[in-house]
């Protein structure tokens, strides 16, 4: 392995971890979600702003004026989709709104077939079915670890609709190629500060130390750090290590979640985990294309 492939890898594997520990960090910090996304938002934006100051991104002409309402319009997107997902950790688990969230690469299939006239080969149906069966094993298995079943059910739908959510900022940002992506991130945030600040509880501001630091970790490093980190490591690696690698997320999230809440799936939530994050897994890495090109020469 090269060194810009070992560097890369590190860099995303660094970037997974922390971005499995964001559910921990959110529910240790005691604060109502539309506060912890507020946050979020103020200090990775002050972090972007140095960041992107830094490597230059901050020069006049390089945004358009359709190239900045589509980074706004993402970020409208990517602010929603952090609401619900961390809305969906109290009330389904870590662990469980983490593994439904990763249902997003089906929803932008859809998406982008809907609206971008893609075809949808067999292939992704097919992972699209394992997937969808993973979720009825997740939905069958709720009131297991004690949560109220229909607390459960919201938190699985809060997760699917932060899924739904991202995919939408995944089809936009796709009409953005050639923009720095940390500028991109750096406006999301700030369209996230401006959205939310009038629905911050200022008369009631986090009181304790832990909850300033984790707010603030969450933005630093969650926001900021792990930015740098996942688009260097795309810069570097080929499409298929990268895929291959983003499944140490969900995987480190499901272990957080059990060290640290002592929340324990049951056999029938592993068994829809597994389904979604190996269908997951196939489509991304386009596994059975090969079978079938080899079937039909």
């Amino acid at each position: 392995m090269d060194n810009t492939l070992r560097r890369g890898s590190l860099e995303m594997t660094a970037a997974m971890l922390i971005s499995g520990t964001i559910g921990w960090f959110v529910l240790v910090s005691g604060q109502p979600v539309l506060d912890v996304v507020f946050w979020r938002c103020v200090f990775g934006a002050a972090t972007l702003l140095l960041i992107c100051g830094l490597f230059g991104f901050l020069r006049p002409g390089l945004l358009s004026r359709t190239t900045f309402l589509l980074a706004v319009l993402s970020g409208v997107a990517i602010v929603g989709n952090w609401v619900l997902l961390f809305a969906s950790y109290s009330r389904a688990s870590i662990a469980i709104g983490t593994a439904v969230y990763n249902v997003q690469p089906f929803m932008l299939v859809g998406l982008a077939a809907l609206f971008l006239g893609e075809k949808i080969s067999v292939q992704k149906l097919s992972w699209l079915g394992l997937a969808f069966l993973g979720m009825l094993a997740i939905v069958s298995a709720h009131g297991e670890q004690g949560v109220g079943g229909d607390q459960y059910l919201l938190g699985i739908a809060l997760a699917l609709g932060a899924a739904l959510l991202y995919a939408f900022a995944a089809l936009i940002i796709k009409r953005l190629t050639g923009t720095p992506p940390h500028l991109i991130a750096l406006i999301q945030v700030c369209t996230g500060v401006l959205l939310l600040a009038p629905w911050a509880n200022w008369s009631a501001l986090p009181q304790t130390s832990t909850a300033w630091a984790s707010l603030l970790i969450l933005g630093i490093v969650h926001t900021g750090v792990m930015y740098v980190l996942l688009y260097g490591a795309i810069q570097k690696l080929p499409t298929a290590l990268t895929g291959a690698l983003s499944f140490i997320y969900p995987i480190a999230a499901i272990l957080v979640d059990w060290l640290a809440f002592g929340h324990r799936l049951g056999l029938l939530q592993w068994i829809g985990v597994a389904a979604i994050l190996l269908a997951a897994a196939g489509m991304q890495q386009g596994w059975g294309s090969a079978t079938r090109k080899t079937v039909t020469s």
